[in-house]
């Protein structure tokens, strides 16, 4: 690690606890000594299977103080019986279900977590729709950590009892996603806080990339003609973008030919509403409705940045209904066998959309992010499934039951 970077006015500082240009207020971003860094892709073969193996290219200086619970190095299933159904020609599902905590946000928390420590930071907290939570409060417990979550008072209840079992002390504020966010920016000082995607989120983002660089590694070190990411903050599809061109760099990929697809629930797309309208601005949404809470952040802070990288890679960006998103989290499941939180509905629920409107041609490949496991928004999902048949212990109920099912 170099130094951090502003990404507007480009100012360069040390890598220390500055989260924000002290110029101009924009975010900054981590910066590696590229031409230091020595990566063959035979150099992984007998490497931990966790997103550690990348560690060159992750900002966490001391080794000691790295907290794993073993996140990463998850499936990338090749989905031939979902693309059959759907006319394309190539499908993989990056299952990001099977992590500790069952989602992606492991991936950045367990990158964060390391760095406060490293920074001796005494207290930890994040400000979550619900994956965050849970991921942040896990490894705060494997460290030691005393863990505080702020939350739009809304959320599934059990993405709040996934944080709370792990210690946690949950705050739940009584507004939107962006009030607690504001709330949590200004109890940063007072009470010397690390707040994982605040003050330490120029490192907390590198974890995300390694979702990408794992995809290039599973397709046999190349990337993927199409990928299609759930946009909440906007943030893991910048990562995304920003570890292919690292990898690119580096040489461990050839080529870098990759359409970069934004999805978004429709009660919640602000990213999508400014692509559509050609606009460079994104126009917050003050009140999200949507099924799809773990992306329902109405003012996205990568928004515009998402933006660019939609464009720069001649990609587009998408929304979906609440019943297009359950439509989805079937689909996926009574194909394939996983079961998405609703962010992945959303991404199955584009992926038809765009495939059936001719945006994507059904002669390509896409890799589809699914990022969090439908347990935790069992609640949601719960109406959309049929109640079970209840039927006495009586074998000519059953015959009835399967005469009927054959004549269906």
């Amino acid at each position: 690690m170099k130094a951090l970077k502003c990404r507007e006015c480009g100012k360069e500082f040390l890598p220390t606890k500055i989260y924000a240009c002290e110029h101009c207020f924009a975010p900054l971003e981590v910066i590696y000594d590229m031409d230091s860094i020595r990566l063959y892709r035979g150099f992984f073969k007998n490497r931990p299977r966790t997103l550690w193996r990348y560690h060159e290219l992750l900002p966490i200086k001391d080794k000691t103080k790295i907290v794993d619970l073993g996140a990463g190095y998850t499936p990338l299933h090749n989905c031939d019986r979902l693309a059959r159904k759907l006319g394309i020609r190539k499908l993989y599902i990056k299952d990001d279900t099977i992590n500790p905590t069952n989602s992606f946000k492991d991936r950045p928390a367990t990158v964060a977590v390391s760095k406060a420590l490293e920074f001796g930071f005494k207290n930890i907290g994040c400000v979550s729709t619900g994956n965050l939570a849970a991921a942040t409060a896990a490894h705060a417990a494997k460290a030691g950590m005393p863990c505080y979550v702020f939350i739009p008072f809304d959320i599934e209840m059990n993405k709040v009892l996934q944080a709370a079992i792990y210690g946690a002390k949950i705050i739940a504020v009584k507004g939107t996603y962006d009030e607690a966010n504001r709330l949590a920016a200004e109890a940063i000082d007072e009470y010397g806080l690390a707040i994982v995607n605040v003050n330490i989120r120029p490192y907390y983002v590198e974890g995300s990339k390694t979702l990408i660089f794992e995809i290039c590694e599973q397709l046999g070190w190349r990337a993927p003609d199409n990928i299609i990411v759930p946009m909440g903050s906007g943030a893991l599809l910048c990562s995304i973008w920003r570890g292919l061109k690292q990898f690119m760099e580096i040489g461990l990929i050839n080529g870098l030919e990759t359409r970069i697809i934004g999805a978004q629930p429709e009660g919640c797309s602000p990213i999508v509403k400014a692509f559509k309208s050609n606009l460079n601005d994104i126009f917050p949404i003050e009140k999200p409705r949507t099924i799809a809470k773990s992306l329902a952040i109405g003012d996205p802070g990568d928004g515009i940045y998402a933006l660019k990288i939609i464009r720069e890679s001649n990609g587009v960006a998408e929304s979906a209904s609440d019943e297009e998103i359950l439509e989805g989290i079937k689909l996926l499941a009574e194909n394939e066998g996983i079961f998405t939180e609703p962010a992945g509905g959303v991404t199955m629920a584009v992926l038809k959309k765009l495939i059936e409107s001719g945006e994507i041609s059904r002669d390509e490949e896409v890799v589809c992010c699914i990022t969090g496991s439908g347990f935790k928004s069992s609640e949601t999902i719960l109406e959309a499934i049929p109640k079970p048949i209840e039927i006495n212990p009586l074998l000519k109920e059953l015959k009835n039951l399967f005469e009927v099912n054959d004549h269906e």
